[in-house]
């Protein structure tokens, strides 16, 4: 099974809101580090089609726009530096707090919208799949 290929000018045209504000190399380095949230392998559970690495193409380009919202912001907006999920905020005198529960693996992922649709799409890869114990030869005969 292939990897997917980052293709800069695809994930620029889905995700012009970077176009401004993140770079083709830096994107192409946000894309790589994708690929340790998402297995880029020939062994990855995810999917890579030969001819349109879909759908593991599409959930790295995900994973890249959530990295790039992270880290850069988006156009006029820089990035927060909050970790985690808003949880309290009060508007006088501006009061913002934010908590990211070690045993909750989907808060890191719910911080933006292209992370909360990578987490919601890999659903069925996460899940247990059991491979049943090879029996020997003896067995079948």
């Amino acid at each position: 099974m292939p990897i997917a290929v980052f293709d800069y000018a695809a994930w620029a045209a889905r995700y012009p809101e970077f176009n401004t504000t993140v770079s083709e190399s830096v994107a192409d380095e946000l894309f790589i580090e994708a690929t340790l949230y998402c297995n880029n392998s020939p062994l990855s559970v995810v999917p890579a089609d030969p001819i349109t690495y879909q759908p593991r193409l599409m959930l790295l380009g995900m994973l890249t726009a959530h990295l790039a919202q992270l880290y850069f912001g988006q156009p006029g907006q820089p990035a927060s530096g909050l970790v985690g999920r808003i949880n309290s905020v009060t508007q006088g005198s501006v009061t913002i707090s934010a908590e990211m529960a070690a045993d909750k693996k989907a808060d890191w992922y719910m911080q933006t919208r292209y992370g909360a649709s990578y987490w919601n799409a890999t659903r069925r890869f996460r899940t247990m799949r059991y491979v049943p114990p090879c029996r020997p030869a003896s067995v079948w005969r």
